[in-house]
This record gives C-alpha cells, structure tokens and sequence, in this order.
C-alpha cells in the first residue's frame, strides 16, 4: 500500500508513518488505492477482521509484526466477543468498551505500541498526544512500560469527567506522563501539531536522540486498526442475512467515522455514514452542507469528547472528496481548503466534492438535555444503559429515523456509561452503576500520580523538559 501526505503528496512507507504521526507539510499521511478486498465477508471475528485490514494497508509490514499486534490486542481484550454487536431499541449496538479504560480507543492503542516500535527500529520516541478525555488513558494503558518510548498527554484540566482524569492522573509508570491544560482540547491539539511543525524544537528533540510521534488518530497506526470493527459488523450482520447497513458514530475528531469510510472503501457493504454531533456541532453541520466553519462558540457539554471544533481527520476526508486519480490535483485542494481555515475561520468544498460528500454522509445533533432524556429513554425502553457519547448517536439515530428502509442501523457505543458517573447520576436520579469493571473501582484507590497543569502557552515547555 501507499501512503502520501495529504498537502504535498509526499510518500512513505507505512512503517514511516507510523514513526513520524504528522507529515513534514504539516499533513496527515493516508493510504491511496484502497479497493475491495477477498474474503471481507468471513471477517467475522477480530481476529479475522483486524488481519484482513492490517494485510490490506500494513502489507509493508513484517507479518510477524503484524501479527504481534493482533496477540496483544486480543490478550488486552480477553473477552470470547470482545467487540460484541447487541440489538437494543430496533439499533444494532458495537460495543467498542471493553477494554481497560472503557474507551473505543484501547483497541487500536492496544497494537499502536508493537507497530511503533518496530518503526522506531531502536531509536527513542517522545510520542506527543492532546486529548479530549478518552485518547490520553488509553494511550497511556497502551504504552505503559513499552522500551524505547515515553508518552505525554495534553488534556483539559476542566471539562473532563472525573473518571477520565484518574485514569489519566493515577497511572505511575516512569515513561507515561499526563499535564493538564487551562484550555480545551483543540487548543492542546493545536499546540501540539505546531510543536511537530517546529524545526527548532525538533532539532533540540534529536540533539537528545529523540523523536517526537503521536498516539492521537492523526496516526495511521491508530486509524487503521479502527477500520476492523466496522469489517467486523458487516461480517456479522451479513451472517444474519443483510445485504448492507447504515453506520451512527458519535464525532470529535472524526478519525472513528472515517475508519468506517475506509472498511467502505475496502468492500464493506455501508450505505449512509452519520455524524452525530453534540451542541459542538460543526462536523454534523460540514457534511450537510459542505461548509466547515467552526464559529467562535465552544460548549463544555456532558459528551466530552466530543467537545472538538477543529477535526484533524476531517482533512483526509477532504483529499478523499478531491481524488480523482490525480495526487497532486487531490492535494492542491485539501491545502487550500486548509489555508482557507487557517486564514479565513472557514472553507466551502467545490461543488463536486460536496456532492460527494452529501452522498455519502449524514448528521444531526443531539443537546445536552436531549441526550440525558435520549439514556433514561433507551434504559426504560429497552433496560440498557448507554454513556452520553452513545446516547448523543442513538438520539441522532431516532431522529432521521433510523433504522429504515429495512436496513439495520449500526451505532457505535463508543464509551461504558461508568466513566461517566456524575452525568449518569444526573440523568437517572440514582445510583445505576453498581457493578464497575474491575480497572474502574481500583481508581478510588489508586494515589494521584501525575498534578502538573499549565498554561496553553507553557505547553512547548512541558514537552521540552521530557528531552
């Protein structure tokens, strides 16, 4: 397979992206070619699923590298089903959340380590990631211990759940750091991929034998595993007879739906890709209209992480909507729109991207009310408790009606309702969560390991004291 950046088209190996996260341009690096693959169908374990994508998009990977990944991934999710596909209110459920910290993320932070160590090939990376709530404890839990590399997250210091900042604040280990921000996810995210762009910062990480990476979603090592539940799903749903199906997937930084993009891509049988938006709602707004405009409004909400106006993933997106067998036409045009944002707030796709784009995709929006009513709603109707990220889906879902046309819905449940407690409680009037998984109620217990908070400004700082 092969991988280019998205503003200059400049090429790479996969193994390279992995190790370097964000292109030299400034882009994210993203496999071109991508067709239907034999035997997608009989995917229908993990297993099966994640060895099919690997083969497909790492095949310049060693096998026993990839295969590697899958051991650990599956012995990380020990589960007989450890992505189970559940029918609750007429939806069709894929429970991403069993994993240690709850997230649909520690499936592809459970392999990331193996496919960053053997790109680093001995050399030390500092790997750099912002978070919004989820990412940065999986990461964490994902790269605790593993030889060669030290991990720092970025999350905001208010406006994650009490859950999130333990399992982030707890972890102990000598190379898995956590720094809280005065600010919110997109400025930590900026200020991130700005320290990846600095020559001068850089050059000091090499000077001290380091490479900087990231564990966020702008990494193919964590986009393309994602790609294998939604395999999964259609591998399952086929095995009970359906020729195809719709796909609900709450978004922040849009790196979950577009791994359902991609199995689309690669033959799975998705018919409508939908966004479902909090009251941050510029990516359900971008695929109903082709504008992306973020505003100056930002909303703290109870689905924190989806809290995001500035979706990284969004770029690969707009390269995909602008090939047409050209790289450097596709790339032209996803770096203008990229300066259009930059400099003017804002862009517009051109007509033809936007129709692509409406074709594909749908979305809509669900408040904070509506989604606290949306989880008493799916526990009394069908005695299922959901976490506000799902919820935010599942409301989106009723709303433009879903499922219809006799095609089964597929919602991602993204998070388990227990890292939510305060806004759980909330919504119910009582006490629901009485059985914890075991990694959540050793939390209480655990001391507080990681206290620094900065300033958004002190960011490049903290990275530099790691050197």
């Amino acid at each position: 397979m092969t991988y280019v950046s998205t503003r200059r088209g400049l090429s790479a190996t996969s193994a390279e992206t992995v190790f370097r996260g964000l292109a030299p341009d400034g882009g994210l690096y993203l496999p071109v070619g991508i067709g239907s693959v034999d035997g997608i169908v009989n995917a229908d374990s993990l297993r099966k699923a994640e060895a099919l994508v690997l083969g497909a998009l790492f095949d310049d990977m060693p096998e026993s590298v990839r295969s590697e990944a899958i051991e650990r991934l599956v012995l990380r999710f020990p589960a007989e089903d450890p992505v189970p596909l559940v029918e609750h209110d007429g939806l069709e459920i894929l429970e991403l959340f069993h994993g240690r910290t709850g997230a649909f993320k520690d499936v592809a932070l459970s392999m990331l380590p193996v496919f960053m160590r053997h790109s680093a090939g001995g050399r030390r990376v500092l790997i750099l990631t912002a978070t919004s709530g989820d990412t940065g404890s999986s990461a964490m839990q994902g790269f605790a211990g593993v030889d060669g590399t030290e991990i720092v997250v970025f999350y905001p210091a208010e406006g994650t759940s009490r859950i999130q900042r333990l399992q982030m604040t707890t972890p102990a280990d000598a190379n898995v750091h956590a720094v809280g921000i005065r600010g919110n996810f997109d400025d930590a995210q900026a200020a991130v991929k700005r320290i990846f762009a600095d020559a001068a910062i850089n050059a000091e990480a090499a000077a001290h034998g380091i490479t900087l990476s990231s564990a966020n979603s702008i990494n193919t090592g964590r986009l393309v595993p994602q790609i294998a539940y939604y395999v999964l799903a259609g591998a399952k749903l086929a095995g009970k007879g359906a020729s195809e199906f719709d796909v609900v997937v709450p978004s922040g930084n849009f790196g979950n739906i577009l791994a359902a993009h991609y199995a689309k891509l690669l033959g799975t049988p998705i018919r409508r890709l939908v966004v479902a938006s909090n009251v941050n709602d510029v990516l359900a707004r971008f695929v109903k209209t082709g504008v992306y405009d973020p505003g100056p409004k930002f909303t703290v909400t109870n689905s924190p992480s989806m809290d995001i106006r500035r979706s990284s993933n969004v770029e690969r997106l707009l390269w995909l909507l602008n090939f047409d067998g050209d790289v450097a036409v596709a790339c032209a045009e996803t770096a203008r729109l990229m300066r259009d944002l930059d400099e003017k707030g804002r862009y517009e796709l051109s007509d033809s991207a936007k129709d692509r784009l409406l074709a594909a995709y749908d979305g809509g929006v669900a408040t904070p009310d509506e989604t606290e009513a949306e989880m008493r709603r799916m526990r009394e109707s069908a005695g299922y408790l959901i976490d506000p990220h799902t919820a935010v889906a599942t409301a989106v879902a009723h709303k433009l009606g879903l499922p219809k046309d006799g095609v089964p819905c597929v919602v991602t449940a993204t998070a388990t309702p227990y890292k939510f407690p305060e806004t759980c409680m909330r919504a119910f009037g009582e006490d629901v969560l009485t059985d914890p998984p075991p990694s959540f109620a050793e939390l209480e217990r655990l001391p507080i390991a990681q206290t620094k908070v900065v300033n958004v400004g002190e960011i490049d700082d903290a990275v530099r004291e790691l050197f």
